[in-house]
């Protein structure tokens, strides 16, 4: 069922990709030898932001909580999963859709699913840094199972999956495309740096950072992709599976909540500055965080495409399974089952 196109103008999603004057930048600078392509590129914008939306289930009840975060049951039976989401988009491209949910689908082979939802933020959490976003959030849930879970963690959310093991008894942590060596963002990290300096000090009075400053990052990144995959949605027919599949996931990448100050601090600074994870000197609760020292099995699962979270920011883990697939495609594309989904289902089978 589909939303009227008045309804979607209300909610906003055609005034996307946000930021969308930094989105316009980038499109003359990336096609201004070529006005063919400035012009489908620009049809394929006006196409995405004046395509119906599909109406979003309501979320799935959250069954306890600590603080704003919210950890929400997805029903099966046995082993308890909880999935632990990045900070900055929302958790449900884990929950993506009825043929892509990969939360669903694990809570049909026998497993308890959960999701963690990190909710919303306000300035009264801007000293939550991302140790405190371990400790005193995400810890508390997982102590409120009864069983140490199984950790599915996806990219920002795999670290962060780490440190809640090094604290807390843990079945096993598998992560998704999350970075542990942040050097390996290489000759991204100056630009990442200059992004950081110049949104702080609104950051810093603000007690957070709008989610739009992550995805400016993100695009100067790879700027080339994030004009071609607009253009490529203009010979799309609007009613086709695949332009569907397209608005929603770029509804998704254009959505998510702010972060709080001390999180954006510790993520710019501690990790893709000076690499703390990755040199060893990231602490929680006094506890070095060691992803080779931790007590439960481990499996990490890189995508060698990935522009988001390169592989060579990968852990290093001794089970390590390389996928083909980008930082998105290996969690809700086509291959996504045969690639992740069975191999992760069989390894926390595995675990007994």
């Amino acid at each position: 069922m589909f939303e009227t196109e008045a309804t979607v103008f209300d909610d906003a999603p055609q005034h996307g990709p946000r930021p969308l004057p930094l989105f316009l930048s980038v499109l003359r600078s990336e096609t201004a030898a070529s006005p063919e392509r400035m012009a489908r590129a620009l049809a394929g914008l006006r196409a995405y932001q004046a395509a119906p939306r599909e109406k979003r289930p309501d979320p799935n009840p959250a069954i306890h909580r600590a603080g704003r975060v919210s950890l929400r049951d997805y029903g099966g039976e046995g082993r308890p999963v909880v999935f632990v989401p990045s900070l900055i988009n929302p958790p449900d491209i884990l929950d993506h859709s009825p043929a892509s949910s990969l939360v669903q689908w694990i809570a049909a082979q026998g497993f308890h699913a959960w999701l963690i939802d990190w909710g919303s933020p306000g300035s009264e959490d801007r000293d939550l840094d991302l140790a405190a976003h371990v400790e005193r959030l995400l810890v508390p849930l997982l102590r409120a199972l009864p069983e140490p879970p199984v950790l599915i963690g996806y990219c920002l959310g795999g670290t962060l999956a780490l440190g809640a093991a090094a604290i807390t008894p843990t079945a096993g942590v598998a992560t998704i495309a999350a970075p542990w060596h942040f050097e390996g963002y290489g000759e991204g990290r100056p630009t990442l740096a200059a992004t950081w300096a110049a949104v702080q000090p609104a950051a810093t009075m603000l007690g957070l950072l709008p989610m739009e400053v992550l995805q400016a990052g993100f695009w100067q990144l790879d700027p080339t992709r994030t004009i071609a995959k607009y253009e490529m949605f203009a010979d799309l027919a609007p009613d086709s599976g695949a332009a569907r599949a397209f608005v929603r996931l770029e509804d998704w990448a254009n959505a998510g909540p702010p972060l709080p100050y001390a999180a954006a601090a510790s993520l710019f600074e501690d990790c893709i500055a000076n690499d703390l994870p990755g040199k060893g000197e990231w602490m929680i609760a006094g506890t070095p965080v060691d992803p080779l020292a931790l007590a439960c099995p481990t499996v990490e699962f890189v995508s060698l495409t990935d522009r988001i979270v390169p592989a060579a920011t990968a852990i290093g883990l001794a089970d390590r399974r390389d996928l083909g697939a980008g930082h998105v495609g290996m969690v809700v594309g086509r291959r996504a089952r045969a690639q992740l989904w069975e191999p992760l289902a069989n390894w926390i089978t595995a675990l007994g």
